[in-house]
């Protein structure tokens, strides 16, 4: 009898998470070495609170591999949830790995980003602790592409393709109107300008849209910033500048530090950056203004999903429980570009305990010395990730993606 495996996900949603979910199961389908695949809902506590899906009996439907992987936000549910250090609280550790062998697991795998990889870390190195077997993985998420070691992340590209897509349609709405005018676009990035920096993806030969763009990676000042804009509006007469949410001034404040609260992992839950600037504008210059958080839609646009983008995620998924199968335990799988032009990548996979906690900016050459664009050699680097498009279900007009009623929660149950 082969042992079990289970999977969980957790952190924010992207569009790809699915996928390397779909991975995993077909990776587990092709394997000898497991026989059922059970999903934990809610991330890690679901593993500790006993709540599981049997993925193994879900694969069996028709169509259900392919139809998650182009189903975007997470199929499990999530978490931000942080464990202890072992080292001063055992428990939960004793939990989780007393429901390993409930279930006679052979492996567990973590979909999700930095905090995720942290769990994956702690667990890996609980079980060599305590002499486990369980093969522990990570297998990489997030929009914001700021983890190490991988070349990028699953998530950051469909992201990307949205971005550039949504802009160029906000710069054709915009230059319909022989008015000056300011829009100002805000981007999720709360320390890494990944996704700010694919906004300049959306121009062509005719439409520099975005003008301006602006990353945390530099000290951001608003005089420059007006000064900026006085620039631009020489030359045209419709502005339109992305920035992202975590801007910060010269001594490390955030733009929108007055509104910034904190999640459970102490990071700055920022918004507010694009009309923070606007009311500036708005006091400093004589023209129209308006700005534009895109929010959630940036990281859950499934119908805007980048093939290449899910292709590599779901290649991550599946490679992972291969890597395991060999062996391998207390890694992240991980993307290596080996060639922009033809792009071209391999899936490897490296300790988590090298990339949990750390995180990766864009790299200060690819931001011009103004500090307000982006290198050709950032845009070269996101251009290939955006690169084709998925399948889109619909039913009756609208997106039509797999039932996950097994996440509802009552009133009493939240």
């Amino acid at each position: 009898m082969n042992f079990n495996c289970m999977v969980a996900q957790s952190g924010g949603p992207t569009a790809a998470i699915n996928a390397s979910l779909a991975g995993v199961i077909q990776g587990v389908i092709d394997s000898s070495c497991y026989d059922t695949v059970y999903g934990s809902i809610n991330g890690i506590q679901g593993v500790i609170g006993n709540n599981f899906l049997n993925l193994s009996k879900k694969a069996s439907t028709d169509s259900f591999i392919e139809r998650l992987t182009a189903t975007p936000a997470m199929y499990l549910g999530s978490c931000r949830f942080r464990l202890p250090d072992f080292q001063d609280d055992e428990e939960l550790y004793r939990i989780i790995f007393d429901r390993f062998a409930e279930y006679n697991i052979g492996a567990f795998f973590y979909i999700g980003g930095n905090d995720s990889m942290d769990t994956v870390a702690k667990l890996s190195a609980y079980a060599e602790k305590i002499n486990s077997s369980i093969k522990i993985a990570g297998i990489p998420k997030t929009i914001d592409n700021d983890l190490v070691i991988t070349d990028h992340t699953p998530g950051f590209g469909s992201a990307c393709k949205y971005l550039a897509s949504s802009i160029r349609e906000i710069a054709y709405d915009t230059y319909i109107y022989a008015l000056p005018s300011l829009t100002i676009i805000e981007i999720m990035g709360r320390d890494a300008g990944w996704l700010t920096a694919a906004s300049a993806l959306a121009r062509n030969d005719f439409s520099p849209a975005p003008h301006l763009i602006y990353l945390p990676e530099v000290p951001f000042s608003t005089e420059r910033f007006i000064e900026d804009i006085k620039k631009v509006q020489e030359k045209y007469c419709n502005i339109i500048v992305a920035v992202s949410e975590g801007i910060r001034d010269e001594n490390g404040n955030y733009l929108s530090a007055t509104t910034a609260a904190a999640d459970k992992f102490g990071h700055a839950q920022l918004s507010g950056t694009g009309k923070c600037l606007e009311h500036i504008v708005k006091e400093r210059l004589s023209i129209k203004v308006r700005s534009i958080e895109l929010n959630v839609l940036q990281r859950c646009a499934g119908h805007l999903s980048s093939k290449t983008d899910l292709d590599e995620s779901f290649a991550l998924g599946r490679a992972a429980v291969g890597f395991t199968a060999d062996g391998l335990t207390g890694f992240m799988a991980t993307i290596n570009r080996l060639s922009n032009t033809p792009y071209t990548t391999e899936i490897s996979h490296a300790p988590v305990s090298e990339i949990a906690n750390l995180a990766k900016d864009v790299p200060l050459e690819w931001i011009t010395p103004e500090g307000n664009d982006v290198t050709r050699e950032a845009i070269e680097y996101i251009k290939p990730l955006i690169v084709g498009e998925m399948p889109c279900y619909t039913k009756e007009g609208v997106v039509d993606y797999l039932d996950i009623s097994h996440l509802f929660h009552t009133a009493d149950n939240s």
